[in-house]
């Protein structure tokens, strides 16, 4: 890798992967290496291990910056089901949430 990220301290790990594998994980661009980094990140994050806010941390990002970079890969900020959402929807009507004030 030409450039880091940011500032922070570095580590090699090794890891076992497929040999045909090799040549998507060797990567020298920034924004691959940063995508490839939050995607080691991600299962942590859905598992609720880490926030998205840590993992942004970890990574030397704003929060934001994770949370669109996760989106342009597919993965959701909100992980509500419809069930979830329908509820909190309720509840909010049932509080008189739902009227405006000027």
């Amino acid at each position: 890798m030409k450039e880091r990220i940011s500032d922070m301290s570095y580590t090699t790990v090794e890891i076992e992967i497929p040999e045909e594998m090799k040549p998507y994980i060797e990567i020298d661009n920034v924004d691959d290496v940063l995508r490839r980094n939050a995607l080691l990140l991600y299962p942590h994050v859905l598992n609720k291990r880490i926030s998205h806010g840590k993992a942004a941390e970890i990574l030397g990002i704003p929060k934001l910056d994770l949370i669109d970079i996760y989106a342009q890969m597919g993965f959701c900020y909100l992980d509500q089901t419809m069930d979830k959402l329908d509820k909190d929807l309720q509840t909010f009507k049932e509080l008189g949430l739902n009227e405006v004030t000027p």
